[in-house]
């Protein structure tokens, strides 16, 4: 318990582990060396753990009825990579070099599936694909979307997701995106309800908004990809067990 909280240190101060405040022992030693701490998070990385705890805590907001999952919302997040590292590209949009995440919640801001990754550089649109069965797998573990609405923005707005959507027993609910047409297209009109959509600026906003409040996050100081997904699952996770916390 007492490496956990020195972890949960690191992600919320941001620092290095050598400057890691830890307590001294009576000879005036530290207690646990920084060294042994990066080895520790390295091997729960490793072994999966840190892979299993995001899950572990949707179910447990399941078994409370603290989810409501009756629409799902999902948007991405760019962080800026200052010091390099694998899994990275050059975003031109926000002029940085990084690697994204693409997150799901639901709209009581609870993260309910693992993220999926990628560089920077990488559409968002083809990463839907890619995320949708962790979504899905979610689901049939604990029965989270049966008929849900999944709220996306106007980069997701073609054929193959709407259609990936469907297979999946979901609704998608998309921003329609003119993609610079002077005139609307012709045919059926996508199902879209700007009311839904509004909601996500409270939701999945709200949840980046509280992820960078974890310094760790903010900028990528880790070379190596899966230690900084696993800073980033540790978080997401911290974001679910809000609900638990005693004031």
């Amino acid at each position: 318990m007492q490496d956990l909280q020195l972890h949960l240190k690191v992600l919320y101060l941001g620092c290095q582990w050598k400057a890691l405040p830890i307590d001294k022992d009576p000879a005036g030693l530290p207690e646990i060396h920084p060294a042994i701490l990066y080895r520790i998070f390295r091997r729960w990385t490793a072994d999966g753990c840190l892979d299993a705890i995001l899950p572990g805590s949707v179910c447990q907001l399941h078994e409370d009825q603290l989810l409501d999952t009756s629409v799902v919302h999902r948007d991405g997040t760019t962080t800026a990579a200052k010091k390099g590292g694998d899994n990275l590209g050059f975003r031109g949009h926000k002029h940085i070099k990084g690697d994204k995440a693409v997150v799901f919640c639901d709209r009581n801001c609870n993260v309910i599936a693992p993220f999926v990754s990628a560089p920077g550089n990488r559409n968002e649109s083809p990463l839907l694909r890619e995320a949708l069965p962790r979504l899905t797998q979610t689901a049939r573990a604990i029965g989270l979307v049966g008929g849900a609405i999944v709220s996306l923005d106007g980069v997701y707005d073609c054929r193959a997701n709407r259609k990936a959507i469907f297979n999946r027993g979901m609704t998608p609910n998309i921003n329609p995106n003119p993609r610079g047409r002077k005139t609307p297209k012709r045919g059926r009109k996508p199902l879209f309800d700007p009311v839904i959509f509004d909601e996500r600026f409270s939701t999945i906003e709200r949840v980046f908004a509280w992820e960078d409040k974890f310094r760790r996050l903010l900028l990528r100081f880790e070379r190596i990809s899966l230690v900084h997904y696993a800073f980033k699952m540790l978080a997401y996770t911290m974001i679910n067990l809000r609900h638990y916390c005693r004031h």
